[in-house]
């Protein structure tokens, strides 16, 4: 059972946070009703032009199934969801209307509801995923490389549009690695970006929670999922997924601090005026920086490049505000070698 106590305090001498790039999309550069999805009037479909063929998957909100358009005969994937608030189910849609015709974001196809039961489903194009558990394990540098820098174009686009997706890990990364695609999937956590707004911590999936759900800090912005891609990228290089791999939500905090050191965690608490409860301080303890390198084994050693440190030591920080934007990682050293490729292929 977890330990119970407040995890931290946030004193009013703490300076306020906001993002660092797409901090006025929805506050100034779009009409207020782009992300006023409790207004958003949704126009449901037949359910009945699809059939379910099989199971998928199931997650916390939802049960995902493989699916058919009747008519078509098309493959699609129908996400039906379980019974949660109604201004719950009305974000995720509003949220996937906006920016589906993204580059690697998964396409919204329609949104249908059983007319007796009001269940909602959400139906998406088919993706021929491999379950990361299988697929990673097998993939050469520069797949790594491949793929993390097609989630940056992903998370990119959504900034862009002003959304945080609050849920980056390996179960919502859909890859067809036999097309070399992938597709940010699971956009039910996602929500719209306000400057100095508030939002709930209780997001993310533990092993990818950035410090600043860990220790409270409401006023967050994209770079959380700029914190957890460098999980991901982490467990990737290292084959040690997950990298931090906590038992709790305080255990995570200790795991990251084991890594990342307590001198930098101290700095950024006090930089935003953040006092942890003295139990939760306690626990941390005091730990030096660990170097990435000493995560180099005879398995992972052709994984892993200065550049890739590089670039995992400028995603894995405590500061949201120090971390790479995702432009800022794309243009980064470590992905040198796609970007020729892309170039090249282009011509």
């Amino acid at each position: 059972m977890a330990a119970r106590y407040s995890k931290a305090f946030r004193s009013k001498d703490g300076i306020v946070s906001k993002s660092k790039v797409y901090e006025t999309v929805c506050s100034e550069l779009r009409p207020s009703a782009y992300s006023d999805y409790e207004a958003l009037n949704v126009q449901w479909g037949d359910q009945d032009e699809y059939e379910v063929v099989r199971k998928v998957g199931r997650g916390k909100y939802s049960e995902v199934f493989e699916g058919i358009h009747i008519r078509s005969a098309q493959r699609c994937i129908i996400k039906i969801l379980k019974p949660v608030k109604k201004k719950k189910i009305k974000r995720e849609i509003k949220i996937l209307q906006s920016i589906c015709n993204g580059p690697n974001v998964i396409k919204l196809l329609d949104v249908v509801r059983d007319p007796e039961s009001k269940t909602p489903c959400l139906v998406f194009e088919y993706v021929n995923n491999t379950d990361f558990k299988v697929l990673y394990p097998t993939l050469s540098d520069f797949d790594i490389r491949y793929y993390i820098y097609e989630l940056l174009k992903a998370l990119d686009y959504c900034h862009s549009q002003g959304v945080m997706h609050r849920d980056v890990k390996p179960h919502n990364v859909m890859i067809d690695h036999q097309k070399r695609e992938l597709r940010l999937i699971d956009w039910g956590l996602a929500e719209f970006y306000h400057p100095g707004r508030e939002y709930n911590v209780r997001v993310a999936s533990r092993y990818y929670k950035g410090p600043e759900l860990l220790v409270d800090l409401m006023d967050y912005d994209y770079s959380l999922d700029l914190w957890s891609l460098g999980c991901m990228m982490a467990g990737m290089i290292f084959r040690k997924d997950p990298f931090f791999c906590g038992h709790d939500n305080y255990d995570q905090l200790v795991k990251i601090a084991r890594v990342l050191g307590t001198e930098d965690l101290f700095a950024y608490l006090n930089k935003y005026g953040i006092e942890l409860d003295p139990q939760l301080e306690a626990l941390i303890g005091s730990h030096s920086k660990k170097p990435f390198n000493k995560f180099i084994t005879a398995e992972n050693q052709g994984l892993v490049s200065p550049e890739a440190l590089d670039l995992l030591g400028r995603l894995l920080r405590y500061d949201h505000q120090e971390r790479l934007t995702c432009q800022e990682a794309m243009a980064h050293g470590y992905f040198a070698v796609v970007r020729e490729r892309e170039i090249r292929n282009a011509t």
